[in-house]
């Protein structure tokens, strides 16, 4: 038996009685032979609180000190599963981010790790130990300050220790049984899949799907550490992410992994843009020098008339206002006439790398939106995905009728979400 990393999130550990049932699962695997090593998010909430409560106190508050506030909730909830583990028979020890060797840059509250230098961890399950790791955190290489890593920071983290640990297997448990065709909370006939190609899962978790998210996913991949996904809740088989299919799961992968819906970005629209060489490129640094990311771009063709043309794309919500305020200042210098900032739309995807060879993909995912009654306002497409950008309030309708269209409804209903979030 190899080393098994398991993660928990914070719907698994939000209260004493979660706590204790996550440590029985955990000692489940130290006694079939298993070194265990553990990461474990915050309990319930205590994040959201934790914000709330800085935001009270100081309506920007400085980066430093907030990542050394949002800490608090990882070192709470390790230490207590520590505690419930020994209360089992069975000896643990815990560990803060920066004590088990999680290295990264110096970005607060979103930093991204450098390197994992584990042994404090690797002496401690050789002495037979259970390790609990705080997820989601971090220690800067240069100032030696604490740094949380984002959104899905824990999942990133038990993922980059089970690279550096050389783990059989990364487990991801959850409040959902796995990786399903579409949000459970929105399909309710949404099935549960078997297996998933890192390639797809990388797509799903990059349009929305908030079991896994897209760092994760990219980590694994670059090392080749398979993820399974299951639920804490229950004791039924997960989800495994990988290159190839594990154990007895068929080869061939299905022509549609899933459908994804995303509600958290905005659209900035350019309007009169100059149709000349270098225009594009000057917003679009404009917005890498505010260090924002965008997702899906559209330029509309120049009326001939004018000589002007407008550009859209889309980027999460939380940088919209940073985005406008860059580009408010540089419009003197780019020369289009004005923005328009636009935060009710919902990014649908089709995802799957069977596309690839199955003509008509394309045309049944436009029929079954309009069918729908469902608007398009853009439109982008990979060799494996397809995504539209509609109204906020047709996401639901939309993503129903795309499942339904695919034939990726079950029977019956699969998709249980215990804890209440999907994640």
């Amino acid at each position: 038996m190899g080393l098994v990393v398991q993660k928990y999130g914070g719907s698994s550990v939000a209260d004493a009685e979660g706590i204790k049932r996550v440590a029985k699962r955990i000692v489940e695997a130290k006694k079939n032979g298993h070194q265990v090593v553990v990461v474990v998010s915050a309990m319930g909430d205590t994040t959201d609180e934790l914000i709330d409560l800085a935001e009270q106190v100081s309506p920007i508050p400085s980066g430093r000190e907030f990542d050394m506030l949002l800490t608090a909730g990882e070192r709470i909830s390790m230490a207590l599963l520590a505690m419930a583990i020994k209360n089992l028979g069975h000896e643990a020890q815990s560990f803060t981010g920066s004590q088990a060797g999680v290295i990264t840059d110096s970005v607060h509250n979103k930093a991204r790790i450098i390197d994992v230098t584990p042994g404090r961890i690797r002496e401690s399950i050789d002495a037979g130990n259970i390790a609990i790791v705080a997820g989601f955190q971090g220690v800067s290489q240069d100032k030696k300050d604490i740094t949380t890593l984002g959104r899905g920071g824990s999942d990133t983290t038990a993922v980059a220790l089970a690279a550096a640990l050389d783990a059989e297997v990364c487990e991801i448990y959850t409040d959902v049984d796995g990786v399903f065709t579409a949000d459970p909370r929105v399909v309710k006939k949404a099935r549960k899949i078997d297996w998933i190609s890192f390639e797809d899962m990388l797509e799903l978790a990059s349009s929305g799907s908030k079991v896994l998210l897209h760092r994760c996913v990219e980590y694994a991949r670059r090392y080749n550490i398979p993820i399974h996904v299951r639920s804490s809740f229950s004791g039924l088989k997960g989800t495994w992410v990988s290159n190839e299919p594990q154990g007895d799961q068929p080869m061939e992968q299905a022509i549609i992994s899933g459908v994804a819906h995303d509600t958290s970005e905005a659209k900035i629209t350019v309007v009169g843009v100059p149709d000349k060489p270098g225009e594009a490129a000057a917003i679009f640094r404009t917005i890498s020098d505010a260090e924002l990311n965008i997702d899906m771009v559209v330029q509309n063709v120049s009326a001939a008339s004018t000589g002007l043309t407008d550009i859209s794309f889309t980027l999460p919500k939380t940088d919209g206002h940073k985005a406008m305020s860059a580009l408010s200042k540089a419009q003197p210098v780019i020369g289009f006439d004005s923005l328009r900032y636009d935060d009710q739309i919902a990014k649908i995807s089709l995802v799957g790398a069977g596309m690839r060879t199955n003509p008509g993909v394309t045309a049944t995912f436009f029929e079954a939106l309009s069918n729908a009654g469902v608007n398009i306002e853009l439109i982008s497409t990979s060799e494996i995905r397809i995504s539209v950008v509609t109204r906020a309030d047709d996401v639901k309708e939309a993503v129903r009728a795309v499942h339904t269209a695919f034939g990726l409804d079950s029977d019956s209903v699969e998709a249980v979400v215990y804890g209440g979030t999907g994640r």
